[in-house]
């Protein structure tokens, strides 16, 4: 058992941040390392995040578990707004909060990303060379090969209709109007940002009661544009990519390319489940134990 994790805040431009943090118990050498957590599209603090926190915070580490900007507990106007720059800056005001905080030790800052923020971590990571390490699972690491899976999940049809709700959202916000909003998952061939044959159950099992499935719709018009394996080649530290062999909505060619950009200190897990598995069931039991012992290894004193 560990003690429930505390509830925090930090600022991020401005604007509130909440998170948890959780604590290690017992004779543990402090300053001790942390890692920082947050989810992926959509995704809150709530939604099946903390067994892995849990797990991470048993073993030793102080974990940070945060909700972005206009999503979660987090503050934010207008709400369930995905923007990737105030994201990637959210990472950033979140271990600089860590690196503040007494009895962590500032060098041992690691980063967990899962899906949309498996990408994320890659490029915070390359743009700050004192992150001790990274993990990241099912990751999203080229947009352009997820738009393309997604056009062929759905269909030129649904896909311009996604298209004209994100042109539209776009064109409300420069006159201050309310987000023309779409589902974040939806059923097979439906209209959302995620919409593949395993997405909406995949999804809403791992979703906590409260969470609210829809995103402002202009997220859509970036996302073929954010290609984080463009910054593996800059990454200094340690990386653990795991690999969901039957990815449905991200490119498994491309997570496995961040590695072979990274080089050594890369180490490449392949796992031969869907990207929605590896959050329960036996696939959290193995992504869990190889993220653990990865940090064990790397973030050792």
């Amino acid at each position: 058992m560990i003690a429930p994790p505390r509830d925090i805040e930090f600022k991020s431009h401005g604007v509130t941040c909440r998170a948890w943090l959780y604590e290690p118990e017992g004779a543990v050498p402090r300053p001790a390392p942390c890692i920082v957590m947050a989810h992926g599209l959509g995704g809150t603090r709530r939604d099946s995040l903390a067994p892995y926190a849990e797990r991470f915070c048993k073993a030793g580490f102080y974990v940070l578990v945060f909700d972005y900007r206009h999503q979660g507990d987090s503050d934010g106007q207008p709400r369930q707004l995905i923007s990737i720059s105030r994201q990637l800056q959210d990472w950033d005001a979140a271990v600089a909060f860590a690196r503040n905080h007494d009895g962590i030790d500032p060098k041992r800052i690691a980063l967990w990303g899962t899906s949309f923020s498996g990408g994320h971590v890659v490029v915070v990571a390359a743009k700050d060379p004192q992150i001790a390490a990274i993990s990241a699972q099912c990751p999203m690491m080229d947009g352009t090969a997820s738009a393309r899976m997604a056009y062929k999940a759905v269909g030129l049809r649904t896909y311009l209709k996604i298209g004209w709700a994100a042109i539209k959202d776009a064109a409300r916000s420069l006159f201050g109007m309310t987000p023309n909003y779409i589902p974040i998952v939806g059923p097979p061939g439906g209209v959302a940002a995620m919409a593949t044959h395993d997405a909406y159950a995949g999804y809403t099992a791992l979703a906590h009661p409260g969470w609210r499935n829809e995103t402002a719709a202009r997220f859509t018009l970036g996302l073929p544009f954010y290609w984080p394996i463009s910054y593996a080649r800059t990454v200094s530290c340690p990386a653990l990519i795991l690999v969901c062999l039957k990815d449905s909505v991200t490119s498994t060619r491309a997570a496995q390319a961040v590695g072979d950009r990274i080089g050594p200190r890369a180490s490449v897990v392949k796992l031969p489940i869907g990207h929605f598995e590896i959050y329960k069931g036996t696939w959290f039991e193995r992504s869990s134990d190889e993220q653990l012992n990865f940090f064990r290894d790397v973030l050792s004193a």
